[in-house]
């Protein structure tokens, strides 16, 4: 028996219980779940759900009101944007950059944390399909809860793939036979912390995707992740992502963007008891401060004496007696 993940569950008809993304003449968005007997109503009209029930993808439904709307069944990118969420979720850009820099692959056994509303979890599943394995880690049971209604939604049953746990990253991955993981895939505050952990289960070769939301936990992540010596050096970025207004010859970037969301950082499992070679580096000076940040550890540049004489002058501020104390500075 097919599961209702494949092809044929996004062919044909319309169904009872099936998700359906409205495009009215604006170009505004409207999700409905098809219901026999219920109704889409709007300030401009309504129309029964019984009218695109049975009808094909692709179709245009007009309401009371004289307004047409497109019918097609969302992709993963609209679902994801329009589910209901507990947590903040994985925007596409950035699952599409996981799914793909990270190296998601049809039969790949997969360890995820945290899952959130399960966003990312839909594209994992979609990467490594019926015969791969999704191992996702939560350690909120409501956000569990939420992650799994949505993921069942959206694949229309629960996925053949997936394995949901409650509970902590570290114990799901030294449970897991040693070097049997293909990739580690983690949305995580401090995911440093479980370093050790990740490289027990990831085989060598394996690859650590990690999406975190400022540079401090990019920071922290990438050096204890080379200061480990089981890693690769590690590669970061972030994406955005900015649509354009098509109109005739008015073709030009939209005035909003999908800007800064995250950063993602890449690594390797090295091979047990294998060094990792030394990266000939030339760091700028003050990246490694030995102990307190200085104002110059953080981008603070003096001020030189030439320069606050010339800016009094300029602003006819007369310069103090030679005599003069010094003034306080604290």
């Amino acid at each position: 028996m097919t599961h209702p993940t494949g092809a044929q569950q996004r062919r044909g008809p319309f169904r009872a219980g099936e998700r359906v993304q409205l495009t009215d003449p604006k170009g505004r968005l409207h999700t409905i779940t098809l219901t026999p007997n219920a109704s889409f109503h709007t300030h401009q009209g309504y129309f029964h759900h019984d009218a695109l029930i049975g009808a094909s993808e692709g179709s245009v439904v007009t309401g009371s009101g004289g307004v047409q709307y497109l019918a097609l069944r969302p992709l993963l990118s609209d679902f994801v944007m329009s589910m209901p969420r507990g947590a903040q979720v994985v925007y596409p850009k950035d699952a599409g950059q996981v799914v793909t820099m990270g190296d998601i692959y049809p039969g790949a056994r997969v360890v995820e944390a945290g899952v959130g509303s399960g966003a990312l979890s839909m594209s994992l599943l979609r990467a490594v399909g019926d015969g791969g394995v999704l191992h996702s880690v939560e350690r909120r049971e409501d956000f569990a809860a939420i992650a799994r209604a949505n993921v069942e939604a959206f694949f229309g049953a629960p996925h053949p793939a997936w394995r949901l746990t409650v509970g902590d990253l570290a114990d799901a991955l030294v449970a897991e036979p040693a070097a049997s993981v293909d990739r580690v895939v983690l949305d995580m505050l401090a995911p440093w912390e479980n370093i050790g952990a990740i490289a027990h289960a990831l085989a060598p070769g394996g690859v650590l995707t990690c999406y975190v939301a400022t540079t401090t936990q990019l920071s922290r992540l990438a050096e204890d992740l080379r200061a480990d010596g089981r890693f690769i050096e590690p590669t970061a970025w972030e994406s955005m992502v900015r649509t354009w207004h098509l109109e005739g010859l008015a073709v030009r970037p939209d005035h909003r963007m999908i800007a800064h969301t995250g950063f993602l950082l890449t690594t390797r499992r090295m091979a047990d008891g294998v060094a990792v070679p030394e990266r000939i580096r030339r760091p700028a000076k003050g990246a490694y401060p030995p102990g307190e940040w200085t104002p110059e550890d953080l981008g603070e540049r003096e001020i030189s004496d030439k320069k606050v004489r010339r800016v009094r002058r300029d602003l006819g501020a007369a310069p103090p007696p030679a005599d003069a104390p010094p003034v306080a500075t604290d």
